[in-house]
């Protein structure tokens, strides 16, 4: 008989952090800054505890739970609930986002210990946390889209925190209008499925998926299955940051370093991974789709790669690392490895919380320095951010025995399996990006941390440093270093003890759904695991390895040993520089091409629309219509009897005339 999980726990897992923001929120000014942080982190951490229940008897007891929690209403035979739907997908990011989330509450203790908004901070951040619980607990598509616009709408308001700064007003508006763009295909994906299947319920849109497959879309050759998983996806190309909606992902740095850590590193651009995995039977569908799948994030890993190696911001770096990464979860989706794709998404939430908080650390000790070319030498001064970082960086950049490497070479053997159009670019790309990967992060981590200790003079002083004397770097507070320390734990271990059973055991079983025959990737993969040590001992002989070698040494030669030739590289490939530093001129394609036209169609729509068709021909014509038959019929109106009844008589001999007229043309002939 099958385990099943109790209501009341999972209704405690996702409302604890709602109860948590609530309090702090309206109550914040009455309970002060220690009662805020107080109950959010209880509340949060509640929902860990909960979380990890849950894991255990789903992962252990093979507990499952599929169950309406709330039927709101019904409109035909469509009906719109609430409910929860957990499996080990839904186990594993209920345990990922509650622990990355109450580590990201503690660390904020510290980071924001002297903002005035310190209160309203802790109260987003939780229901934050709320908000992508109930995205990833969802059973149905209405309550997938409730969280998903949910965790979008406090993204808006956690990026543009400090909202008297002209840059982060920019940013949460510019991460708004993007996710506005992929959302639009997210919700026409949606209404696809409920015209079509009738239904929003998980299972049974999923269990309607092979009459799906053989309806052609109105009007078109295309199978409608590839239109409405291709506009699912934009969806994900929205919250997941792909290209070439990925613009807002780097601005919204100009939020508090927490939130980088929180959104754009572990929980919410993982969202569109999560979902395109839970979609799994459907994607399976539809090759065409899968094949956009793999192009799209293909190209996301390696270019926003190579942008990470011209970036000087610490947390910029970082966040191009993020999209970089979140291109590799995307990749291994195309390829129908969708374990493997949310098992990096799981050890990326570590290692990627993990160097957010540790920028964030070092960016404390630098008195709120966060050009890495005024760094250098903070070893000595900051050992466990120093120590914490370096293990991330490892982790990220694919090395052996670290969680990484299991998920990163994975999806590397997955896409080289994979059958389908355009693989043999996905597979270039990730294993170039190897490379990538090694370089830009050991180059932050060099030029922080190793070689001369460039505060002291600072070679790159921004607008306020020369009012500043230079003060040494200091570790940071245990409320800061703490979450570090219990993030860097699994970041090492966690893909040896779990690359058995999520990939090649039982955990992912009915939660993802892959045709073996069509996309063999998995049980290709599946027939060469030997184990996690194994799989270890074998990368030292593969390419994968040797490329983060190389990355990791060109590094360390360039910016410790011989700091001129990356200079003289600059300044020899000057066009590739601009190229790269204007982001490869999307932003200025935005904003002079799709946003001017957008301007000049507003514009159109406004004074030939409104003002001349709306108001002019229709409201304002309408009128002049009838004051010009008012000012001729209003000459009739002349007050005097005898012109009535002269006008009488007309009408009268106009009406006989009108009578007898038939008769006249039969008597005359007519």
């Amino acid at each position: 008989m099958a385990v099943t999980i109790a209501q009341s726990l999972l209704l405690t897992v996702a409302l604890a952090p709602l109860a948590g923001a609530i309090v702090a929120g309206f109550f914040g000014k009455t309970i002060g800054r220690r009662g805020a942080h107080t109950v959010t982190i209880l509340g949060v951490l509640v929902s860990f505890i909960g979380s990890a229940m849950v894991l255990k008897q789903v992962a252990i007891d093979g507990a499952r739970f599929n169950a309406t929690i709330y039927e709101w209403m019904v409109l035909g035979g469509l009906k719109m609930e609430i409910g929860f739907l957990v499996d080990g997908l839904t186990a594993m990011m209920m345990a990922v986002v509650s622990f990355v989330s109450l580590m990201v509450h503690i660390y904020t203790i510290g980071y924001m210990e002297e903002d005035p908004g310190y209160q309203r901070f802790f109260s987003y951040i939780s229901l934050f946390t709320f908000s992508m619980l109930m995205l990833v607990m969802s059973n149905n598509f209405l309550q997938l889209f409730f969280g998903w616009e949910a965790v979008g709408l406090v993204s808006y308001l956690l990026i543009g925190f400090w909202f008297k700064k002209p840059t982060a007003i920019f940013a949460n508006m510019k991460a708004f209008i993007v996710n506005r763009v992929g959302d639009f295909g997210f919700i026409l994906g949606i209404g696809l499925i409920a015209a079509y299947a009738g239904t929003l319920n998980y299972a049974e849109a999923f269990a309607k998926g092979g009459d799906l497959a053989r309806i052609v879309f109105p009007g078109s050759d295309w199978m409608l299955i590839t239109v409405a998983c291709i506009c699912l996806f934009i969806g994900a190309m929205g919250k997941s940051a792909q290209f070439p909606l990925h613009v807002w992902l780097p601005d919204s740095m100009e939020g508090p370093t927490p939130i980088s850590a929180l959104i754009h590193a572990a929980t919410m651009v993982t969202a569109g991974i999560f979902m395109v995995a839970r979609m799994s039977p459907l994607f399976e569908l539809s090759d065409t789709a899968l094949s956009v799948v793999l192009v799209i994030g293909a190209i996301t890993a390696l270019f926003m790669g190579f942008l990470g190696i011209v970036q000087n911001d610490i947390k910029r770096v970082v966040a191009y690392s993020t999209l970089s990464q979140l291109g590799y979860m995307t990749v291994a989706l195309g390829a129908s490895a969708y374990s493997v794709a949310v098992f990096h998404l799981m050890t990326h939430a570590f290692f990627k919380a993990l160097l957010f908080l540790a920028a964030g650390s070092v960016i404390i000790g630098m008195h709120h320095e966060q050009d890495i070319r005024n760094m250098g030498g903070l070893r000595k001064y900051m050992p466990i951010t120093w120590i914490t970082s370096l293990l991330g960086s490892l982790a990220l950049i694919g090395t052996p025995l670290f969680a990484g490497f299991y998920s990163k070479d994975s999806i590397i053997e997955a896409v080289h399996a994979s059958r389908l159009p355009g693989a043999g670019f996905a597979y270039f790309a990730v294993v170039a990006g190897v490379f990538v990967t090694a370089f830009y992060s050991f180059r932050m981590y060099f030029l922080v941390f190793h070689g001369e200790e460039r505060f002291r003079h600072k070679p790159f002083p921004g607008e306020h440093d020369h009012h500043h004397a230079a003060t040494p770097p200091h570790e940071s507070p245990w409320v800061i270093t703490a979450p570090l320390i219990l993030l860097a734990l699994p970041s090492v271990v966690i893909g040896y003890m779990t690359i058995g059973p999520m990939l090649f055991g039982d955990f992912f079983k009915g939660s993802i759904v892959v045709d073996a025959v069509r996309h063999p990737a998995m049980a290709e993969m599946a027939g060469e695991f030997h184990g996690a040590w194994a799989m270890a001992m074998h990368s030292l002989t593969t390419l994968p390895l040797w490329l983060a070698v190389g990355g990791v040494a060109a590094a360390w030669w360039f910016y410790l040993k011989q700091p001129a030739i990356p200079a003289a590289l600059k300044a020899r490939f000057a066009w590739l520089y601009r190229l790269l530093d204007n982001k490869y001129y999307m932003d200025w394609f935005n904003e002079h091409v799709l946003a001017a036209g957008a301007r000049l169609a507003g514009v159109g729509l406004w004074k030939g629309g409104d003002v001349g068709l709306i108001d002019g021909a229709l409201v304002n014509g309408s009128a002049r219509a009838v004051g010009a038959v008012a000012q001729v019929t209003r000459l009739l109106q002349t007050g005097y009897l005898y012109f009535y009844a002269l006008v009488m008589l007309l009408g009268l001999f106009g009406l006989m005339t009108w009578q007898l007229w038939p008769q006249v043309r039969r008597l005359f002939g007519l």
